[in-house]
């Protein structure tokens, strides 16, 4: 098999990074690396037409006399008996703005690969190492690009103020603090008749309004409503001030009983004077 990808990067930059392992590791499409193992082993999942197939093994990238590079790999199905073993040689060279990566060498694979088409194995394989080529330039890329990338400046530190100086340069000699003088020497102008009477009256207000407590209707209806639910009191009438006049009596009573006892009373009475007088007579 034979593929060739371009890489907008310099031949020189590419080398590098074939010859770090954890490159390599970064740019193998999906690998997922096995924690204690070699930079380049672990898990890859290839997918080949409508199927994808899990693999786990290892690559080893080593360089050579002409320039090139050698890679060799070996697998096998994490779900099945297939194994998969492969030879490439990887040449770089440079071309107008960047450089191209040529892999040319043989694969022999068993298992469920060779239960597929060919061309949907050899076009899986072809976007693998495309993939490939273009994450190992793109992570050179970003390396560069950070290294290239200006350290932020420093900000120069504001500078200490100095001592004042004339137009000519000559320093200023600081003026002297003035001395202090006595504070009871100070003459005090008497405070006006005015501000004291309303200083007296405002305080004798204010005394007044402390002194003075709630309305007797506050505080009977706060006492009223100490130990009863948030229900009763909703539902409570109001009292004091607030409650409600009672609705004057539409029916009047009959002035005329009003006077009948007495009346009664007086009638007994004559009656048992006139007895006692008619008594006497006899």
């Amino acid at each position: 098999m034979e593929h060739e990808v371009f890489v907008p990067v310099p031949a020189e930059r590419l080398r590098e990074a074939l010859a770090e392992p954890a490159q390599v590791a970064r740019a193998v499409p999906g690998l997922q690396q096995d924690v204690g193992a070699e930079p380049v082993t672990g898990r890859l999942k290839v997918r080949v037409g409508s199927h994808s197939i899990t693999y786990r093994g290892s690559v080893r990238v080593s360089g050579q006399d002409d320039g090139s590079y050698a890679v060799e790999g070996d697998a096998v199905e994490a779900r099945g008996s297939g194994a998969v073993k492969l030879a490439l040689t990887v040449r770089l060279r440079d071309v107008e703005g960047g450089s191209t990566l040529t892999f040319d060498g043989t694969a022999s694979a068993d298992g469920r690969v060779t239960e597929l088409p060919a061309d949907a194995v050899a076009s899986a394989a072809s976007r693998l190492l495309s993939r490939f080529a273009e994450n190992l330039g793109a992570g050179v890329g970003a390396e560069a690009e950070a290294a290239t990338k200006p350290a932020p400046e420093a900000k120069p530190e504001p500078e200490a103020p100095t001592e004042r100086q004339t137009a000519a340069g000559e320093p200023v000699a600081p003026e002297p603090d003035p001395e202090p003088g006595p504070v009871f020497d100070a003459e005090m102008p008497p405070a006006p008749l005015e501000d004291l009477t309303e200083d007296l009256t405002d305080d004798l207000a204010e005394d007044f309004t402390r002194s003075a407590g709630p309305p007797a209707e506050a505080a009977h209806a706060r006492r009223t409503m100490i130990g009863r639910s948030a229900e009763e009191v909703d539902h409570a009438p109001p009292r004091g001030r607030y409650a409600p006049v009672p609705a004057p009596q539409t029916s009047v009573p009959n002035q005329t009983l009003r006077w009948a006892a007495p009346a009664a009373a007086v009638v007994v009475a004559s009656a048992i004077v006139v007895g006692r007088a008619l008594r006497r007579r006899r």
